[in-house]
């Protein structure tokens, strides 16, 4: 399973925000955005082509998604009748890795990634072990009976980082999740601009 694995607090100062959920090395000093995004050309203005570039490194680094899945994700996007970077966005979101970081059953994507491929994790009561695979409306996502005592789980979910979004329900005493409605635009937290990643793509 291919997925980045360089240093990740340093991704996160390119872009003048925590990608990566919880970093305690983030949060210790605010970092001014990298010269990679502040670069400036004759006139004082970023290229279009460099603004969109940026926001699709950054939508690519927030989900942990590499290049060719992620082309792949807007290329069938694309396919569908409705708002391409919406579309887009709903794909990222209704993977299993996204879904069980988003019920806290981990501190970051990067976290709930080793734990589905760690067998942790049954949809509709079956093993699912591929941080990739989409969720349906209606799915049920459960942490395994021998998997509830996990030391990372357990303290993820006593944490209580963020808030639960609306288009999930949890049971946190019981350890699942429903995935309830796939969500729109306004309720998908995350700070990007997908329409510049569709204007990049689309060249």
């Amino acid at each position: 399973m291919a997925k980045y694995i360089g240093p990740k607090t340093k991704i996160s100062r390119r872009f003048g925000e925590s990608l990566y959920g919880e970093d305690k090395y983030f949060d210790r000093k605010k970092y001014p955005t990298s010269k990679y995004i502040n670069i400036r050309r004759r006139g004082g203005k970023r290229s279009e082509y460099l603004v969109q570039l940026v926001e699709k490194q950054k939508a690519k680094y927030t989900y942990g998604i590499l290049e060719r899945q992620f082309k792949r994700l807007f290329l069938e996007s694309a396919r569908k009748k409705g708002i391409t970077g919406e579309l887009l966005l709903q794909a990222c979101e209704s993977r299993l890795d996204n879904i069980v970081f988003r019920l806290k059953f981990a501190p970051s994507r990067s976290s709930a990634r080793q734990i589905v491929s760690h067998r942790h994790v049954l949809v509709n009561d079956k093993i699912v072990n591929i941080p990739s695979f989409r969720l349906k409306p209606g799915d049920k996502i459960k942490i395994r009976e021998k998997s509830r005592k996990h030391p990372l789980i357990i303290d993820s979910i006593n944490k209580k980082i963020g808030v639960l979004v609306e288009w999930l329900i949890l049971d946190e005493k019981n350890m699942f999740g429903i995935f309830r409605i796939m969500p729109k635009r306004a309720q998908i937290p995350e700070n990007i601009k997908e329409q510049l990643i569709v204007e990049l793509y689309s060249k």
